[in-house]
């Protein structure tokens, strides 16, 4: 299923504070394609650092500007509803579709990371940023060369997930099944023994038959009984101080309250205060009454008490008998977890060889599933691999690779051996990539060159941006190693791929520039800082200025803003397909 740019997560904003370079800056995005653009060292690569940190990159203490204390990162995004549940799920919080995850790390390197204002970790900040935004840099295509990672791109293409996903529920259900007939096996030299401890067991805890979370409640009340003169005493002369038969203090604070509301309406700011406190009186009194109807029911029961005490005693000596760990409260809760299962494990143990043997029938039948469903698996892969090895090659075409072509090879391994299976499946994904005619295909990590590799990457996100869930692309040195018509073709397709995404891209060629909706340029002041405004949006002359900038290194020269003007035009001029 296709997604619209409407249909997916947005980055609206970045605030950095202490990073590298940056003093402190904050970055306003704009759907579309965004370009950023400055000088060499103006700070550019610390906005993708600081989108690294957001995405749960590890934290690293070099990243804390000098004679700073700590760094602070933080982003917002506008989120589609999916995003919301998952957020909620994950502890935090959404506000009007507005998600903000925030970073922070200190001069001696220790990290702190919060999604949605509740305190998250790396981790679980990185499963949930891999729907918002996705970054490509040098490591990313360095990963692009991992036959795992490119089995993931085929499979993000293909329209196998449901395939994929019942492979995987017949894979964990078979292993499930082969460690329970392993256990079983080991454990029928002792079995006799284990039943018997066992049965134990069961004979002990269904003589006391303890529930979940009794022992919390028996400990309360134990306590309460224990100490009803206590209480009956102390709460007495409470009651007595606020209730006595001659008057008390909530005699009169309710006599404050009468001369208090004559006052009403005399002050706005004293109506307050007066409001204030005739809500703490009518709580006070109702506190005093529950207080009283609480003395009223009390009463000491030693019988009771008594029976707390041997039940509680009981449960505690089937918790150190039986239980596990230091954890008393965990301990207990998986006893009744264990009592539940203990005459199904009597049943696998006492079974013997016929337990085992009708296991293993039942395991012959889940690896036919197994095998079917990794070959119905195989099949779709195969498919979406001719279709997916066409589009990108048309897609290399497009950036002025007219003869290079990529082959995405899927070769399965022996459907009849176990050792085939793994938990996706039994293919091995592998591109392979030839940059010219003539060339013979080759895996990728052993033939494409950084700019090949670069703009392999690219003709890959463009070919898949339809059918993946990411809002956000963020490029760094997509332009490496291009340029001319070629750096013109990278900006076409980067403004072609920005009409199903968000698309950010830190660039150095004004090829690639041109083609962007909203153009930011990041500029350090006399003091080597880059400061709020530093980073600034450039209007229609800045931005011919900054391209004449980036073409001949003089802003102020005639030839190059003609020459700016003129690339300015043909993408005005140009239709994007």
């Amino acid at each position: 299923m296709e997604k619209n740019r409407n249909e997916r997560p947005t980055l609206d904003e970045i605030s950095i504070r202490g990073l590298g370079v940056i003093d402190s800056a904050a970055v306003s995005f704009s759907p579309g394609f965004t370009a950023i653009t400055g000088e060499t060292g103006a700070g550019k690569t610390m906005v993708l650092t600081a989108l690294g940190l957001i995405t749960g990159i590890k934290a690293d203490s070099d990243f804390v500007r000098t004679n700073a204390e700590r760094s602070v990162v933080s982003a917002a995004f506008t989120v589609t509803p999916e995003v919301v549940d998952v957020v909620m799920d994950s502890g935090g919080d959404v506000d009007d579709s507005t998600l903000t995850i925030t970073r922070s790390i200190s001069s001696d390197g220790k990290s702190r990371i919060s999604l949605g204002g509740a305190l998250s970790t790396a981790s679980k900040v990185q499963d949930i940023s891999s729907l918002l935004i996705e970054i490509h840099g040098q490591s990313s295509s360095l990963r692009l060369g991992k036959s795992s990672v490119q089995r993931e791109i085929l499979d993000s293409f293909g329209s196998h997930t449901h395939l994929l996903e019942r492979y995987k529920e017949t894979f964990d259900l078979y292993n499930d099944v082969a460690h329970k007939i392993e256990r079983l096996k080991s454990e029928s030299a002792t079995s006799e023994k284990q039943i018997h401890e066992i049965q134990e067991f069961i004979d002990k805890f269904s003589a006391v038959m303890p529930v979940s979370g009794e022992i919390h409640d028996i400990e309360n009340e134990i306590n309460r009984l224990g100490s009803v003169e206590e209480i009956y005493t102390q709460l007495s002369i409470a009651l007595n101080l606020l209730e006595g038969d001659n008057g008390g203090a909530l005699t009169e604070i309710k006599n404050a309250r009468k001369n208090i509301n004559a006052l009403s309406g005399k002050d706005s700011t004293l109506d307050m205060h007066i409001d204030r406190f005739g809500e703490l009186v009518y709580e006070l009194e109702d506190i005093t009454k529950n207080l009283i109807s609480y003395l009223a029911k009390l009463e000491a029961d030693p019988s009771r008490f008594d029976y707390l005490q041997q039940r509680k005693q009981a449960i505690n000596t089937l918790i150190k008998k039986f239980g596990m760990g230091n954890d008393r409260n965990a301990a207990f809760e998986k006893l009744i977890i264990d009592y539940a299962d203990a005459e199904e494990r009597i049943k696998d143990l006492d079974g013997g060889a016929d337990r085992i043997n009708e296991l293993t029938e039942e395991l012959d039948g889940l690896f036919a599933n197994l095998k079917r469903d990794a070959l119905a698996l195989s099949k779709s892969r195969i498919e979406a691999s001719k279709e997916l090895s066409n589009l990108i090659s048309a897609e290399l075409d497009a950036l002025s690779m007219p003869n290079a072509s990529v082959e995405i090879a899927v070769s399965s391994h022996d459907p009849q051996s176990l050792k085939s299976y793994t938990p996706s499946g039994i293919d091995e994904v592998l591109f392979l990539f030839s940059p010219h005619a003539g060339a013979k295909l080759m895996p990728l990590s052993k033939i494409a060159s950084g700019g090949e590799m670069s703009r392999l990457m690219l003709a890959i996100e463009v070919v898949i941006a339809s059918k993946s869930p990411v809002g956000t692309y963020v490029f760094d040195e997509v332009d490496a190693g291009v340029g001319g018509k070629a750096a013109v073709e990278v900006g076409r397709r980067l403004a072609l791929l920005s009409q199903n995404a968000q698309v950010i891209v830190v660039t150095h060629l004004p090829q690639v520039a041109v083609w962007a909706d909203n153009h930011l340029v990041v500029r350090k002041d006399q003091s080597g800082s880059i400061t709020e405004s530093s980073v600034t949006t450039l209007a229609k002359d800045e931005r011919r200025k900054e391209i004449a900038r980036m073409l001949a290194g003089q802003e102020e020269s005639q030839s190059a803003q003609k020459h700016a003007e003129e690339l300015l035009l043909m993408v005005s001029e140009s239709v994007i397909s």
